[in-house]
């Protein structure tokens, strides 16, 4: 019996289409009740794509997945999967602690030590907070003064969760490009003057200073996810007038676009960590170098649709349509 909570936007919809196809026995529960425990007990797995964009889904998933897993239930994400899921920080520790190919970065936790690092480092950088998707909270740092700017505040007020400035600036760029409609353009507009709900829950950002490496000359990144011995990937091209590519909506899907040494490193990297799926996004340095920028264990569910294959361990490519969400779900079973 496998146990799924279901939620809009994740994989809890192709996880049960797939137990109805294939006799799988599932119930649908709610996570977020009382005695979920009691409720997933007696299950062998119970699968949660939970969300970080859902501030009871930070309170709770990754506590009650791992308790689960104490008892020896099989679950989605797992601890390795997920345990530093949505915080770069945690990322940073663990890439640099297996050696893997991330980009310099650098964190404080003492404004005296951010600020010497300030007045020596070169320029530019780029700021982050811990949390956040679609390259939300990711600032380019050109100057001195922009960077201690930043720092006074990370070890001051703190920032918020979501910039609805920031937000509103970004929607506009992306209706220019024809990726946002005029309705989705309003709509943020609104979001400068009522912030989102997760805003209003969740905490400042503060007491801590996260900056990595700026790396130039990138008009793209390439994001590679890798599930158990598959692996499939797209590129996405950095936004117009920006450095970011993540959340830009201008997507790639050939293969001979994607570096398949990229493929090879996730590979390995994953080797290392011993997840069950995992996303990594790539940008490449002046000697064409691959390197890490962050990962995540969840992606955007049809985003991948239209990727013309996937490659396996040995790094052949395989063409046709696929359904990550089962191959997930399969691997549990297996």
């Amino acid at each position: 019996m496998i146990a799924i909570h279901h939620s809009s936007n994740s994989f809890s919809k192709r996880w049960i289409k797939y137990c109805e196809l294939n006799n799988v026995d599932y119930k649908v529960v709610n996570a977020y009740d009382s005695d979920i425990i009691q409720q997933v007990i007696d299950c062998d797995a119970f699968l949660w794509h939970h969300n970080h964009g859902l501030f009871k889904d930070t309170l709770c998933a990754k506590q009650i997945l791992f308790a689960l897993e104490h008892a020896g239930i099989k679950v989605f994400p797992d601890f390795n999967t997920a345990w530093h899921f949505d915080d770069k920080v945690a990322q940073k520790y663990l890439l640099e602690a297996i050696d893997a190919p991330l980009v310099r970065s650098y964190v404080f936790y003492d404004k005296k030590e951010a600020l010497d690092w300030a007045l020596k480092t070169t320029y530019p950088k780029v700021f982050k907070l811990k949390g956040g998707a679609g390259a939300a909270n990711v600032k380019l740092v050109r100057t001195k003064s922009e960077c201690i700017k930043l720092i006074n505040k990370a070890f001051g007020k703190g920032f918020k969760q979501f910039d609805g400035k920031a937000y509103f600036l970004d929607t506009i760029k992306k209706h220019k490009s024809g990726i946002k409609s005029l309705k989705q353009v309003t709509k943020a507009f609104g979001r400068m003057l009522i912030s989102t709900k997760y805003a209003k829950q969740a905490p400042t950002e503060s007491g801590y200073a996260y900056f990595q490496e700026f790396i130039p000359n990138n008009d793209s990144d390439v994001r590679i996810i890798i599930i158990k011995d598959k692996a499939f990937g797209l590129k996405r091209m950095v936004r117009k007038g920006d450095f970011r590519a993540s959340g830009s909506g201008s997507i790639i899907y050939s293969k001979d676009e994607i570096d398949t040494n990229c493929v090879k490193i996730a590979f390995q990297v994953n080797k290392k960590l011993k997840t069950q799926c995992l996303a990594f996004d790539f940008v490449f340095d002046k000697n064409k170098k691959s390197l890490i920028v962050e990962i995540s264990f969840g992606f955007a569910v049809a985003a991948y649709d239209n990727c013309e294959g996937y490659w396996t361990k040995d790094l052949n490519f395989h063409e046709g349509q696929f359904n990550p969400q089962s191959w997930i779900i399969e691997s549990l079973i297996n």
